[in-house]
C-alpha cells in the first residue's frame, strides 16, 4: 500500500484543533491541490471564501448549528458553486437548468476532497460543514454572493489537538458496489453493519465537542437525519439564485 491509498484509507475528521496558525505556504499548496481538480469541461464553476474575519466567522459559527470548530481552526473555507464568471463571459447562454447545479456540485464536491486530502498529507486534519446550508439566506447575505453562486459546504482545516478519533466503519463493499445494473437491497442486508456502527459508538472516546455518549446503528442515524436534514425553502432560494427554474 502507497502513502496516497493509505492517507485516503484512514481518514477521519478532526474536530479539536491547537490554537497554531497554518504556514501560507501551506495554504498554497492545499489551494492549488484543490485547484488542479477535475473540472467539467472546464468551466471551472466552483469559487472559495476563506473566512479570515473574526467577527464574519462567529457569526458564520452562529448561523451554521453552533459548531465551535468553525472558530476554532486555524482556517475555514467555504466552498461554493459559482457559475457567475460563466454568466458574465456568456451572458445570452441559459444557465437555470438544474443540470448546471448538479455540475456545480460535482466540482465543489471533488474541490474540497482535494483540498482535504492535501492537508492531511502536510499534518492537517480538517471537517466538512454541511451546517453552511442551515441559513443558506444570512450566509448569501454575509458573503456578498451574487446571482449563480451558491455555498455548499464549509471546510475548518488545522493541526489536530489531539490523536484523531479511530476510523468510522463504511458500508461494506457488495452494499455500495453494484455490477452492470442495481442490485436490489433490504434492510436485513446491513444489519451486520449496524451493529459495526453501534460497537464503534459504544468504544469511541468521548471527546469535545460531544459530552455525552449515543450507541445507535446506521439504519437508526438514517431515520433521525433524513427526518431534518432538508430545508423546505431551498428551491424557492435556489430560483432566487438564478437556478433550477428549468
Amino acid at each position: 500500500m502507497n502513502e496516497t491509498i493509505n492517507l485516503l484509507q484512514n481518514h477521519s475528521s478532526v474536530r479539536k484543533f491547537e490554537n497554531k496558525p497554518i504556514p501560507e505556504s501551506h495554504i498554497d499548496v492545499i489551494f492549488k491541490a484543490a485547484n488542479q481538480v477535475s473540472s467539467f469541461s472546464l468551466l471551472q464553476v466552483v469559487s472559495i471564501i476563506r473566512i479570515t474575519d473574526t467577527n464574519l466567522r462567529q457569526e458564520i459559527m452562529e448561523i451554521s448549528g453552533h459548531q465551535p470548530y468553525i472558530n476554532e481552526a486555524p482556517e475555514f473555507w467555504i466552498f461554493c458553486s459559482d457559475f457567475n464568471r460563466n454568466h458574465q463571459i456568456a451572458p445570452e447562454i441559459d444557465i437555470s437548468y438544474a443540470d448546471f447545479l448538479e455540475i456545480g456540485s460535482v466540482d465543489v464536491g471533488l474541490m474540497a476532497q482535494n483540498a482535504m486530502v492535501a492537508a492531511e498529507s502536510l499534518g492537517l486534519g480538517g471537517v466538512y460543514i454541511g451546517g453552511v446550508r442551515i441559513n443558506i439566506e444570512k450566509l448569501t447575505e454575509l458573503l456578498a454572493l451574487p446571482k449563480h453562486v451558491v455555498p455548499l459546504v464549509g471546510l475548518c482545516i488545522g493541526y489536530p489537538e489531539e490523536e484523531k478519533a479511530p476510523i468510522k466503519p463504511r458500508l461494506p463493499k457488495d452494499i455500495v458496489m453494484h455490477n452492470n445494473q442495481y442490485e436490489p437491497f433490504s434492510v436485513e442486508d446491513i444489519e451486520e453493519y449496524d451493529e459495526k456502527m453501534k460497537s464503534y459508538y459504544k468504544n469511541r472516546p468521548i471527546k469535545a465537542p460531544f459530552s455525552t455518549r449515543t450507541v445507535k446503528g446506521w439504519s437508526e442515524h438514517i431515520n433521525e437525519h433524513l427526518a431534518r436534514s432538508y430545508d423546505p425553502n431551498m428551491l424557492e432560494y435556489l430560483n432566487n439564485q438564478g437556478y433550477i427554474k428549468k
